[in-house]
């Protein structure tokens, strides 16, 4: 499997965030397991690379460490999204990912294969922005 250019592994990585439902969350880790199948590889610190630089527009929020936290300067207003949007929270201030984990996954295409692979002939990138959006 070759590996998609940086352009390309941000959208996947915005498109899987877009995907996660109100009131629930998925990991770093999960993303990148995701968007991995289809771009050939990448970690969680590469998700996290791509959140940093192009994450505002998504719900942001519903991405968390493994522990189920966020880094502190994001805690503020994640923790008003959790509470507008119900997600579960444990005593400790950060999310409950026994209840609320949602396991990552990109969005399929009509014929029902993941946008990259090589099947997929569908038109560019899944955005019609294009990535450099903060």
């Amino acid at each position: 499997m070759t590996r998609v250019d940086p352009e390309d592994y941000a959208e996947l990585v915005l498109s899987c965030v877009e995907q996660v439902p109100w009131g629930r969350v998925t990991t770093y880790g999960s993303i990148a397991e995701a968007v991995g199948r289809v771009a050939g590889g990448g970690g969680p610190r590469q998700v996290g690379a791509v959140m940093a630089a192009y994450g505002g527009p998504v719900p942001w929020w519903r991405v968390v460490r493994a522990d189920g936290s966020l880094p502190p300067s994001h805690q503020g207003e994640a923790r008003q999204a959790y509470l507008e949007e119900a997600t579960p929270m444990r005593p400790s201030g950060s999310v409950d990912l026994a209840a609320a984990f949602w396991p990552a996954v990109l969005p399929v295409d009509e014929a029902g294969d993941e946008p990259g692979s090589p099947v997929d002939s569908g038109p560019g990138p899944v955005h019609d922005t294009p990535v450099r959006r903060k």
